[in-house]
């Protein structure tokens, strides 16, 4: 087995020789932007690593990680949209450098292109592929409407919580390492085991991104920390406080996210307090831990050599051990 680092440079370099000018450019010229702003490209990287663990050849995917890659990233232009965020990555978002309709129609075609890009396996993959690439993208869309009414909700649920950040983020992760196991044409079993394994994976992956956004370190997080407080968001970690936490911090709580200060870092620094205080923020890592837990068992009984679920198990635990 290869290194991530080689994967994902393998991938980059795949990547740039697909990016080319094409006419009309104000439809392309965004899609190019985006793609080349960077980002960890975990998705794709997995999908590449997931082939070649079951033997089928990383070249052999390079398509279907483009695929997801492309996909993540079309998501992303339309979630800053909504969101109406001016930047992505430390750069102007798409909408932003360009316009709101630009931002849709290029994102329409990068989901398009995203379909065309299966084109190039035989027709059993082909159908594998688009048939787990549209249940995805539903989910996607699912997790992203769950995500915007809860912002109207008051009675939000943790169960209901973590469904939501399942089929926002867990769910393309999961997809990108049974991709693998589609093009490597290995059994529907073990596709469905790297599949439980990624999601386990991806929500605690989704799970410490919550907590980075209060506890992560400044320098390194790669955006505001307490991001998350000052949009008064609705994280794990703020449900927790209000299932775990007195009256008193319940109340504390409630009443800083009903106020937006022009300085909002004594806010920030409070509502942290009150995660401590309150047990929020060790079950949060408790959380975080259990789910990579139950992802490191399904590896352990996947019918492959060790060395390759060392490199997946290493892979897993440097995600959970990040401060970015």
């Amino acid at each position: 087995m290869q290194s991530i680092d080689f994967y994902r440079k393998e991938f980059i370099s795949y990547l740039e020789s697909k990016i080319v000018e094409r006419e009309p450019k104000n439809l392309y010229a965004p899609i190019s932007y985006i793609l080349g702003l960077g980002g960890k490209r975990l998705r794709p990287v997995l999908t590449l690593v997931a082939t070649d663990i079951f033997d089928g050849g990383y070249t052999k995917s390079l398509d279907a990680a483009l695929a997801i890659e492309v996909f993540h990233n079309f998501s992303l232009v339309h979630d800053d949209i909504m969101d109406d965020a001016p930047l992505r990555r430390g750069r102007t978002t798409v909408h932003e450098k360009w316009d709101v309709n630009t931002g849709i129609l290029s994102g329409d075609a990068m989901l398009i292109t995203a379909y065309q890009l299966f084109e190039n396996y035989s027709p059993e993959i082909f159908k594998n592929l688009a048939k787990l690439f549209s249940e995805t993208a539903l989910k996607v869309c699912e997790g992203q409407q769950y995500d915007i009414d809860f912002e109207n909700r008051d009675d939000v649920t943790i169960p209901e919580y973590l469904k939501m950040i399942e089929y926002k983020t867990a769910v393309l992760v999961a997809a990108a390492l049974k991709m693998g196991g589609i093009v490597a044409e290995v059994s529907a079993e073990e596709q469905n085991d790297i599949y439980q394994f990624g999601l386990n994976l991806g929500i605690a992956f989704q799970l410490q991104d919550d907590y980075l956004d209060a506890f992560g370190n400044p320098e390194t997080f790669g955006k505001q920390v307490g991001g998350d407080i000052i949009e008064n968001k609705k994280t794990y970690l703020y449900l927790n406080v209000l299932a775990q936490g007195t009256s008193q911090q319940k109340k504390e709580l409630l009443d800083l996210y009903s106020i937006q200060p022009k300085d909002p870092s004594a806010k920030i620094e409070t509502i942290k307090d009150l995660f401590k205080e309150s047990g929020s923020a060790q079950i949060t890592k408790d959380a975080i831990r259990n789910y990579s837990n139950q992802a490191f068992e399904i590896l352990e009984g996947l019918n492959i050599s060790s060395d390759k679920k060392a490199l997946l198990l290493s892979f897993g635990e440097s995600l959970m051990v990040r401060e970015v």
